[in-house]
């Protein structure tokens, strides 16, 4: 694989830019591999990648059933952030957060990482007193936030309206080195370091059944034809329950459809994040000018990929006290993603039922921020067959012991 870098561009474009490579290649599936990776979204690639890097495990297939980052991985607002109540998802998503820094050096690929800043607006005194909580929390877990007062809220935001009549802001828990990243760009650089590891990356390739033998997994059905595997991970977002009834076990997760919209572009006028949960909205401005809008999931289970009325209605309305300058704004286009949600609201990385499978599921609204920690500790899990410490906490046996990692109790959103 060529290095990307100035030089190659000058060099390239001498040439009329004639001689760049696929960043990944297209390959016909071998009969048989060590590990299979069902999902080729930012959560199965960093999943490929981790185990190429840290174990050396690089006989690998990345199969897709469409095309590389189309899920998820595409239609998120591309929030990352660490400040978390619980102890086990804080550490998860500041490993994420940690990675993604050195993300474009360590892909040799531009990510567009951006450490603006996020901040959870307290506009009721009950969040007051949960994100000074959380600020507390996290000092002990060496995640580093605090919570700021309305007026620096006002000074990091200047479009922001404080004195709400409904909703005035009354401080802020405030991470300076949480951001953004290009979505699309996180996916293709992970396909890339894979596919110059060694790794296939299959597409437009459905997984229609899961063979096994003596409780322990021997491959997949697909629509290429079957494919031998001594280890399979799920990682398949909204569909994950679609295919752990196929591998024979049920999960205890739903599908939700979860949308966002972004507006037509203007002036750069907000250069941090903001998340308002009390009216459960949240805003950036992305790099092409557009304000970057979501909100809450839908509040019943669907696979639909599409946007909807009554979400720009509900989110908008409840963002432009907050924000009254995007009353004037035109939608520029919607669109919804799957997302499965646990009843913790906190992911699964585990071990399955059935023997040498593995699934990486249940992110819920928060999966695109997690994707290098999830990686990382989804390949330890499935090198060494069992989880470290990161993926630990988040095993299938914690829903039948009650062991709940209850982020949506802790912060009121689990975004």
């Amino acid at each position: 694989m060529k290095r990307y870098s100035a030089f190659a561009i000058a060099r390239e474009a001498v040439r009329y830019h004639q001689g760049w490579e696929r960043a990944w290649a297209s390959p016909v599936p071998k009969k048989e591999y060590d590990v299979i990776i069902v999902g080729a979204g930012g959560h199965g690639l960093a999943t490929a990648f981790y185990l190429g890097k840290n174990f050396g495990i690089t006989n690998v297939a990345i199969i897709e059933k469409g095309w590389l980052g189309g899920g998820n991985t595409g239609r998120n607002t591309t929030i990352i952030r660490s400040n978390y109540l619980q102890d086990p998802s804080a550490a998860i998503y500041e490993k994420a957060r940690s990675l993604y820094e050195t993300m474009s050096q360590d892909l040799n690929y531009n990510v567009m990482f951006s450490p603006r800043g996020v901040m959870m607006l307290a506009q009721t005194e009950h969040e007051v007193r949960g994100y000074k909580r959380t600020a507390h929390a996290n000092a002990l877990q060496g995640v580093k936030t605090e919570f700021i007062t309305p007026g620096k809220v006002k000074y990091l935001c200047p479009i922001i309206e404080v004195n709400g009549p409904r909703f005035p802001v009354l401080g802020a828990l405030w991470q300076a080195r949480g951001g953004t990243a290009r979505h699309d760009a996180v996916a293709w650089g992970y396909a890339r370091a894979c596919s110059d590891m060694g790794m296939d990356i299959i597409q437009q390739c459905e997984v229609t059944g899961i063979t096994q033998a003596k409780g322990q997994v021997t491959g997949v059905e697909t629509s290429k034809g079957a494919i031998k595997c001594k280890k399979l991970a799920m990682v398949v977002a909204g569909h994950c329950g679609v295919l752990a009834e196929k591998a024979g076990f049920r999960l205890p997760v739903e599908s939700v459809a979860l949308q966002a919209l972004v507006s037509e572009p203007i002036k750069p006028c907000m250069d941090v994040v903001v998340m308002a949960n009390t009216v459960h909205g949240y805003m950036s401005q992305s790099d092409k000018g557009e304000m970057v809008i979501g909100g809450g999931t839908d509040g019943f289970n669907n696979y639909t990929q599409r946007g909807s009325f009554h979400h720009i209605e509900e989110t908008v309305r409840a963002l432009v006290e907050t924000f009254p300058m995007i009353s004037r704004l035109k939608m520029l286009r919607q669109w919804g993603g799957i997302v499965d949600v646990t009843g913790d609201r906190s992911p699964i990385l585990s071990k399955t039922p059935l023997g040498n499978c593995f699934i990486n599921c249940g992110w819920g609204t928060g999966g695109f921020k997690a994707i290098p920690g999830s990686g990382w500790a989804m390949a330890e899990t499935i090198a060494k067959g069992e989880p470290g410490a990161l993926a630990a906490p988040f095993g299938l046996d914690r829903f039948k012991e009650g062991r709940f990692i209850d982020e949506s109790v802790a912060a009121g959103v689990a975004h």
